[in-house]
């Protein structure tokens, strides 16, 4: 029997709506109205580059205020925060399916970073575990004041630092909060419904791995066993590959075909019945948004690449004269196309919002109407962020590279 067959426009369209990005913002979100759209999304990563704002406000901006996600994680408990790719809030409704990455990251972490010349950590557990109990929540700077670092950079921390993170990884410790963006450390028992802590019942892999798994076909509309692995990366790729051949099996899966933005087609797995969900879709609003270089949407590079021909790459860590764009550069998306790229940055002194240049996408001709809806959308972000204006440098639109 033939495969179903999703062309690009409609792909493109599901995919906003999984991530969304398909209806108008509704204005500023808080409380239960905030928790269901980061459930939506399944996790909202947390980054500390603060060019215009941090990457999970962007991420958010167009629904709510910061001081709800604050609320939010550090008064009413609603979130946690822990690793998916990298660190993240999640909701607290899904801290028992963490309990396998805690397991995994235990036994991970203890041999990697032995290995990063963090000789030492392990004798300082039951030390940093007492200091936390007798004096309550914590930072990093609250401890191992005397304790010698390593010469490789930021990441080098000494070993008391090194114990926090890893029982924070392995879930006897749990971030209640961040000051300056940093974590702020509690014991899980005194956070965390006792209910729910880690080691009150076995860890289910096989049930964790099909949560994992359903979430995140849940969430992405299409995907490879590779991609629902990497959704949330705790599973393996073998244990992905393995719940989707049963799930083909089954009949709760099926494969279908999806038309990339160079016209090719590529085989996915998918829910029956996908294929007429995302043609009954309507299109994106028409209005011009800013992406966080961390936007859900954008996470996974290669595969916003083949649905919507935009290569992306963050060059934070690229140094000055090799960078192609800039330090940290926002995508610019239009309905269901990106369209560009802005590198901008906040002079909080000046009240001001500095746009260094805008990229447009080759084959995207920036009209008068297009640069309104542009100079719309910056407006919005400069009032997010604090600001007063928008400022322009000279030769902002550049050529296509």
């Amino acid at each position: 029997m033939a495969r179903a067959r999703l062309g690009n426009r409609a792909a493109r369209r599901l995919f906003l709506d999984r991530h969304a990005l398909l209806e108008a913002p509704s204005g500023p979100s808080k409380g239960a109205d905030l928790l269901d759209l980061i459930s939506r999304l399944g996790f909202v990563q947390l980054d500390s580059i603060n060019t215009v704002a941090r990457a999970h406000d962007v991420i958010l901006y167009s629904s709510y205020r910061p001081a709800h996600l604050k609320r939010l994680y550090e008064a009413d408990r609603g979130l946690f925060e822990h690793w998916t790719h990298d660190a993240a809030v999640i909701p607290m409704a899904y801290y028992t399916h963490w309990h396998l990455r805690f397991q995994r990251d235990a036994d991970l972490l203890r041999s990697r970073w032995r290995n990063w010349r963090r000789d030492g950590f392990e004798a300082q557990f039951a030390t940093v575990l007492e200091h936390i109990r007798d004096h309550g929540a914590i930072s990093s700077s609250d401890i191992g004041k005397d304790e010698k670092k390593g010469s490789g950079g930021w990441w080098d921390w000494h070993p008391s630092k090194t114990a926090l993170e890893y029982l924070w990884r392995s879930g006897a410790l749990t971030v209640v909060g961040r000051e300056g963006f940093q974590k702020c450390y509690d014991l899980t028992e005194r956070v965390i419904d006792e209910r729910l802590h880690p080691g009150v019942a076995p860890v289910d892999v096989a049930a964790t791995v099909d949560w994992l798994c359903n979430g995140a076909m849940d969430r992405l509309g299409f995907a490879t066993s590779g991609e629902l692995a990497a959704f949330w990366d705790t599973a393996s790729a073998t244990e992905a590959k393995e719940w989707a051949a049963a799930q083909l099996q089954s009949g709760a899966l099926e494969e279908v075909e999806i038309e990339q933005a160079d016209g090719g087609w590529r085989r996915v797995l998918a829910r029956p019945g996908i294929v007429e969900q995302a043609e009954a879709l309507g299109p994106a609003p028409g209005r011009m948004r800013v992406l966080s270089p961390f936007d859900p949407a954008l996470r996974d590079r290669k595969r916003a690449e083949r649905l919507f021909g935009f290569h992306y790459r963050i060059e934070v860590f690229t140094p000055a004269p090799k960078r192609k764009y800039g330090y940290y550069v926002f995508p610019l998306m239009e309905r269901e196309r990106l369209v560009g790229r802005i590198d901008m940055k906040a002079d909080r002194g000046a009240g001001q919002l500095n746009i260094t240049a805008v990229w447009p996408e080759r084959g995207v001709s920036w009209s008068a109407p297009r640069i309104g809806r542009l100079e719309a959308e910056l407006d919005r972000v400069a009032r997010f962020a604090g600001l007063q204006n928008v400022a322009f440098a000279d030769d902002w639109l550049r050529d296509p590279i």
